[in-house]
């Protein structure tokens, strides 16, 4: 394949992947691209890489997701990366809105009492 057209591809796959309006479409689109090894491997490098910022062992990591410490450590190369950190970051700020959510209702649910 060309330089050209490996370009044109990938950024096809890309705007396909930014289009999915939500988790539904995504994992959907996911599921119709990958094996399901292949998705297990990318759903795992990225919680991989979600223990490692939150500083868990290596140890730690391939006992929870049953990984080899060199597929950590191909991790760990790129934890620092803006994608990663991207990536990271929305997690993050899925998390606190979770507890933030949680704390709200409850309060609330205190108040109409």
């Amino acid at each position: 394949m060309s330089k050209n057209i490996e370009s044109q591809v990938y950024k096809i796959l890309y705007q396909v992947i930014a289009d999915s309006k939500n988790e539904v479409e995504a994992e959907i689109l996911l599921k119709s691209l990958l094996t399901e090894s292949e998705l297990s491997a990318l759903a795992k490098r990225l919680a991989i890489a979600v223990f490692l910022d939150k500083g868990q062992s290596y140890d730690k990591i391939k006992d929870i997701l049953k990984v080899s410490s060199a597929t950590i450590a191909s991790v760990a190369l790129n934890v620092n990366s803006k994608g990663m950190q991207t990536a990271i970051a929305r997690i993050k700020a899925g998390e606190w809105a979770d507890v933030w959510s949680i704390k709200i209702s409850r309060a609330l649910e205190k108040l109409m009492k």
